[in-house]
């Protein structure tokens, strides 16, 4: 086993030329290092908005573990490796042929394996939110979303079934309830009335109609609650409060497990609150 010091003296230069010496060297890797890589390998996309506590968290290590992992493959620590990342941001996203590629070179054949390798990134979405959750803020959000006249809730593009899903559910326990959508553009943000709150949702890269509907009506003084897969995401700077939730993927593909969990059992706790209140 390799010494991590000995591995590279050298930082790559291009993330593909990352990923080319990570491949090289992650049979070498001491066991934790080695856990860092597995999980690099596979949430490639996160590096670039995530801190060494949240890529720490997803490998199941500490963070100066992670910090040995970024130093072994030649980077003076995580910050070094981040700019990289964040310098070639558009080159991590794949498009959905690359990702489907990527399902092939990694072997997986028919439903069936998709499937179970779903399930099994769900189960550690749901173990990661659970290790993360914040008690406090859960129940602040619940508090402020509960207390208003009408909870407008946005999220677009894959944030849209998040939205969707709670808004069915603070609609069947009576809760007023405004899900915001695009039409040209988003509906005018007067709609949103001081009393009420916004729950937004927002995931890398981000959608910016949402970021700007948060913006403006955090301006007005008007709470907004944020849903987003990183904590210091432009979303953070409009959000009372910010909830969290990470997802594992496969192939780049990712289900949202752990958001729609934590926005679930955020709709209930509403519904709880205002029963309790009447």
């Amino acid at each position: 086993m390799v010494e991590p010091a000995a591995l590279e003296a050298k930082a790559p230069e291009s993330v593909s030329e990352l990923i080319e010496r990570l491949d090289g060297i992650a049979d070498m890797l001491p066991k934790r290092l080695g856990q860092c890589a597995e999980f690099l390998r596979h949430n490639i996309h996160l590096v670039a908005v995530s801190t060494v506590a949240d890529l720490s968290a997803g490998a199941g290590v500490q963070p100066s573990a992670f910090m040995r992992f970024c130093q072994a493959l030649g980077f003076s620590g995580f910050s070094q490796m981040q700019a990289l990342f964040r310098a070639e941001y558009r080159e991590f996203r794949p498009d959905y042929a690359e990702r489907l590629s990527q399902l092939r070179t990694r072997g997986g054949e028919g439903p069936g394996w998709l499937a179970a390798n779903f399930a099994e990134a769900g189960h550690k979405s749901l173990v990661f939110l659970m290790n993360d959750l914040d008690s406090g803020k859960l129940a602040k959000a619940a508090e402020l979303l509960a207390s208003a006249g009408t909870v407008h809730l946005v999220g677009l593009r894959r944030a849209f079934a998040i939205v969707s899903y709670m808004g069915y559910l603070l609609d069947k326990m009576q809760v007023p309830t405004v899900i915001h959508r695009t039409s040209a553009q988003i509906e005018s943000d007067h709609a949103i009335r001081p009393g009420d709150a916004l729950f937004a949702v927002s995931f890398k890269p981000f959608s910016q109609e949402t970021l700007s509907l948060a913006a403006s009506v955090a301006d007005r003084g008007i709470p907004v609650i944020g849903l987003s897969d990183t904590e210091d995401g432009p979303l953070s700077e409009a959000a009372t409060v910010l909830l969290v939730a990470r997802e594992v993927d496969v192939g780049a593909f990712r289900v949202p497990t752990a958001a729609l969990t934590l926005a679930t059992s955020l709709a209930v706790a509403v519904g709880q609150n205002r029963e309790s209140a009447d």
